[in-house]
Order: structure tokens, then C-alpha cells, then sequence
């Protein structure tokens, strides 16, 4: 099992987006396990390790998100895909998940600060992805209650230089909102979560946390505002 070394930090590198990519070509049990010393090595320790670094970074954000360097039920998200309910049968994500969850979050649908490693596609996320149907009417009540504190959120300079809203919208108003909102097309919103996009030469820098707590600074406001309207501390 990989581990940190005290005193030093396992960086993401070539190798990291290399071995992404052959397990993209060979997503099968048998290679994966002939490679799994390279996906300890170059995926599993670099994780850990920038995990363990955003620990006390996420908490010149907020103190209520956690970051946890375990292998299973922290912050990394799994390498074996669940295949029970789909037609893709590959056993392995091909990208590296690694969401700090709200405190009193249970799982991915909690508010959380998303990081996306994956050759040709990394991003940084924010926000609630497919909240349940209780949270998805309190966000969209709080829009409709405080419109200028949304546009100000979802629309500050400081957010739209480097994030976008994203995700999965209705194709109308939710039932009991008003057509004529001048917000409407963000009440059809089924995710309220941000994107912004990474450059692959960022994440191998070694001061690629303090990119990524920079960035997540400008989503603050966002942040704060959707986790008022669930009634979670920010």
C-alpha cells in the first residue's frame, strides 16, 4: 500500500496522466493488476499526499469541509467503477476523483469542492451535484427569495474569470416556480455546481494546492450561498 513520507510529498507527473491513459486502453482486471504497483505509485501516493496538503488549506476556506489521505472512506473517491446498474462493464475509473465533502455530508450529493485529474479533462468543481428533491426546492427557493445575492454568487467577476455553471437542467420551470423569474434558467437547474478548467502542466506543479485553494476561494460566495439554503454552516 502506498504511504506519505513524513518530510516529503508524492507529486502528480507524467507517469500519473501516462498510466491514466494505458488504463484507459486496457480497462481490465488482469492488466490492472499486473500495473498495480504503477497505480500505487503514480495515482494512489500522489493522491494521498495532495489530499494531506489541502488539509490545512481548505481551512483558510471554510472550516466545515474536511480532507481525509485515506486509501478508502476519505476524500479519494474509488477506482472500481459500479457497473450493477450499467451497460459500461469496465471495472476502473480512468480519472482520479477527489471530493472534500461538507462535515456533515454523507455522500457525493453533499456540498463539496471537487478535483478532476484525468488526461485531456481536468477540472475543479463546486457545489452540490444531483442534490435529493428537499435540497434541489430549498436552493431554488433561496433564489427566488434573494435573486441579487444568486447573481451576485453565480455571477461576481471574481467567480465567471475562472468558473461556470454546469450540469443538467429540466426543460421547464419546476412546478410552483414562476416562468417569468428572472432567473428561471438557473431554477430549471437539476446540479448547482461550478467548473473550471485545469491545465494538465498545473497539476504537476508542486504548488498545485495553492493553485487549487486559490481557485476555490472564488467560489466562496457560491458555496455560502447554497449551503444557507440547505441550512449547513459555511
Amino acid at each position: 500500500m502506498a504511504t506519505i513520507s513524513r518530510g516529503s510529498r508524492a507529486t502528480f507527473d507524467e507517469r500519473t496522466f501516462s498510466f491514466l491513459s494505458e488504463l484507459a486502453r486496457n480497462n481490465r482486471r488482469d492488466w490492472f493488476q499486473r500495473h498495480k504497483n504503477r497505480y500505487e505509485a503514480f495515482v494512489l501516493a500522489p493522491a494521498l499526499s495532495f489530499i494531506e496538503a489541502m488539509a490545512p488549506k481548505l481551512r483558510t476556506i471554510s472550516i466545515h469541509f474536511d480532507a481525509t489521505p485515506k486509501r478508502t472512506g476519505g476524500s479519494l473517491m474509488r477506482v472500481h467503477r459500479d457497473t450493477r446498474f450499467s451497460r459500461d462493464k469496465t471495472p476502473y475509473k480512468t480519472n482520479i476523483g477527489i471530493q472534500f465533502r461538507h462535515e456533515r455530508g454523507r455522500d457525493v450529493h453533499a456540498p463539496g469542492f471537487y478535483v478532476h485529474i484525468e488526461p485531456g479533462g481536468c477540472f475543479l468543481g463546486a457545489g452540490l451535484w444531483r442534490p435529493d428533491s428537499g435540497a434541489l426546492r430549498a436552493i431554488r427557493n433561496e433564489i427566488v427569495d434573494r435573486p441579487k445575492a444568486w447573481r451576485g454568487a453565480s455571477r461576481g467577476k471574481r467567480f465567471s474569470d475562472h468558473f461556470a455553471l454546469a450540469g443538467d437542467s429540466l426543460k421547464r420551470p419546476p412546478p410552483g416556480f414562476p416562468a417569468d423569474h428572472a432567473h428561471v434558467e438557473d431554477l430549471k437547474r437539476k446540479d448547482f455546481i461550478a467548473i473550471a478548467a485545469l491545465a494538465e502542466g498545473a497539476v504537476q506543479e508542486r504548488e498545485f494546492p495553492t493553485t487549487v485553494t486559490s481557485m476555490l476561494r472564488r467560489t466562496s460566495a457560491l458555496m455560502a450561498f447554497l449551503c444557507g439554503a440547505v441550512d449547513l454552516s459555511y
